[in-house]
């Protein structure tokens, strides 16, 4: 049975597509009468697409390339959005027209840029011999080598390719997990970005095409230092690896060195955000939420209906508030449905409202390309619940959490900050006391924390964070507990560590639980001031007092390590009969 085929909405046999699209791309360079002629008096349609395709990069992946961009029977492809065509137009005016150098492709994750850039352009690059070294960065070497298998698997498997360009693959030419040399010459070499390509050739020529694909990770954005080295390495090894234009008599006679950069936004400082910045690039700049000038994200997810929605989703008393939320989506499409940059693949709930409010950083980050949120207030809201209704739960888990400061200590953000959290069986955790405190003793700190453990009787672990004090607290308090009479039966564990945890990646793991009420505070037994101190927070480096959230945070990430033992049950073995 022969294969269909869908494009432009339309259904095609696998020989009428090919047909279709090379009149549609012939018609778009010439003229339709011409297309016409030329498919009508050619005795090979191949040998016009092979021809076509040096002139078109997206005429070549959607004739030679067609089983990964295409959509048909028997595969998982999806119809491309036009910011695919445009990604196409871009390469075609870099490495056709050559009229562009450096180009910079900023797209939402889940946009198929790597398909579309290092596999796709890499493909034709070696098909027509335009590049005799091309030079592929990744974030780390792993994902190097993952780029160079998907390379070798259309060369050895695409059996178009195979047909029109030979086989290109020859085991006798150096070819290992970071390399390869194609027997019509051309050479491709992938690296991770730690790698040193200072120096970088192939047989005496340096790099004729660098293609950086997502060439920075977190660890490159943690701190301003770490920004600038990674800018300043790209300046000094990426961009000088290559070489210049050569002109004779006023023509350019050879083209630079072509690079391009394809990623997405991690912070404003990042290596991406630095390239943006810099007007020897050309950039192309997408978000997933295609927003009107002057509309923010907001301003879409704080209308009446998606407002509804949302508190649909967090509501701790529906048994399946995601299922009854999508419902209600589903109901009101028409009227919450807002323009995104790939319909055929994201659906504005499951795909961009659910991700914004779970992690607004990490999608603002990931899928809007945005990082103006940096020095803007972390928690924008929080839920809080009368003592009674707190209380009324079912606990699962309870843990102290401790995080001491000094004593007498003038500094003005140096607070003791204490934590009682639980987790419930609805799966929300409840703050049921928070506190920041200053001592002026030692025994008032630890006294303290005894007065928390008899007002909680179901406290089964106290995390004192080991930074401060280096275990002096600790060993007091289990001294303490052994000696006091109500506490000393109680199965209580001490855990007492050192915190290396960078703070702002601590703390983002639990923002925007607070925000969409997953943490939920009690009214009479939370600090107030805690409370206005977690709501200034603006990032460690811009908040002068930051000791509840931090308390916080470790204590809604510990709670999860905790394990938990069922209740011991007695079966009668006389119902089994025996």
């Amino acid at each position: 049975m022969d294969i269909k085929v869908y494009y432009d909405n339309k259904e095609f046999t696998q020989a009428e597509y090919n047909t279709y699209i090379l009149y549609k791309y012939l018609t778009k360079h010439y003229d339709k009468d011409i297309a016409r002629k030329v498919i009508e008096n050619s005795k090979d349609l191949n040998i016009v697409a092979k021809a076509l395709g040096k002139e078109d990069i997206a005429f070549f992946c959607l004739y030679f390339l067609q089983d990964i961009f295409v959509v048909k029977d028997n595969n998982e492809a999806r119809n491309l959005s036009p910011t695919h065509y445009e990604i196409w137009d871009l390469f075609n005016v870099t490495f056709v027209k050559d009229k562009i150098d450096k180009i910079n492709i900023i797209c939402p994750r889940g946009m198929a840029k790597t398909t579309m850039g290092t596999l796709a352009l890499t493909v034709w690059l070696v098909c027509y011999q335009l590049s005799q070294f091309t030079l592929i960065g990744a974030k780390k070497d792993s994902d190097a080598q993952q780029f160079i298998d998907s390379i070798k698997k259309v060369f050895q498997e695409n059996e178009k390719i195979i047909d029109n360009f030979g086989k290109l693959i020859d085991k006798k030419k150096k070819n290992n997990a970071n390399e390869v040399e194609f027997s019509n010459g051309m050479y491709i070499r992938a690296v991770g970005s730690a790698s040193s390509v200072r120096g970088a050739n192939f047989k005496g020529i340096r790099p004729t095409v660098v293609i950086a694909d997502d060439y920075q990770d977190e660890r490159d954005i943690l701190t301003e230092d770490a920004r600038e080295k990674k800018y300043n390495k790209w300046t000094k090894e990426i961009e000088n690896v290559g070489d210049t234009a050569v002109y004779r008599n006023g023509k350019k006679v050879k083209s630079a060195t072509k690079i391009v950069s394809i990623g997405t936004v991690l912070h404003s400082s990042c290596l991406i955000s630095q390239i943006a910045r810099n007007k020897d690039y050309y950039t192309l700049y997408k978000q997933a939420v295609i927003l009107e000038e002057g509309q923010t994200i907001e301003d879409i997810f704080e209308t009446d209906k998606w407002l509804e929605c949302k508190n649909i989703y967090f509501d701790d008393k529906i048994d399946n508030p995601k299922i009854d939320a999508k419902q209600f989506y589903e109901e009101h499409k028409d009227d919450m449905k807002f323009p995104i940059l790939w319909e055929e693949k994201w659906d504005c709930f499951d795909d961009i409202a659910v991700p914004y409010w779970e992690n607004r950083e990490a999608f603002m980050s990931e899928k809007m390309n945005d990082s103006s949120s940096i020095m803007e207030k972390w928690i924008r809201s929080n839920r809080t619940q009368s003592k009674e209704d707190v209380e009324n739960h079912n606990f699962n888990k309870t843990m102290l959490c401790v995080d001491p400061a000094g004593i007498k200590n003038k500094r003005k953000g140096d607070y003791f900050a204490f934590v009682v959290v639980s987790l419930a069986d609805n799966e929300f955790k409840y703050v049921r006391k928070g506190e920041i405190l200053r001592f002026s003793t030692f025994s008032q700190y630890i006294q303290h924390i005894i007065d928390i453990l008899h007002e909680f009787d179901d406290i089964t672990h106290v995390y004192i964070e080991k930074n401060t004090y280096m275990g002096l607290d600790a060993d007091k308090l289990k001294d303490s507990i052994v000696q006091d009479e109500k506490l000393k039966d109680r199965d209580i564990e001490i855990i007492n560590k050192m915190e290396h945890r960078n703070k702002d990646e601590k703390i983002s793991t639990i923002t925007d639980d607070v925000n969409n009420g997953r943490i939920i505070f009690c009214e009479e037994r939370v600090m107030k001031e805690a409370i206005e101190q977690m709501m200034e927070f603006q990032g460690e480096k811009y908040t002068q007092n930051d000791d509840f959230i931090d308390c916080l945070a470790i204590g809604a990430i510990e709670i999860d390590n905790i394990e938990e033992y069922g209740e011991l049950q007695i079966y009668d073995i006389r119902k089994l009969g025996l």
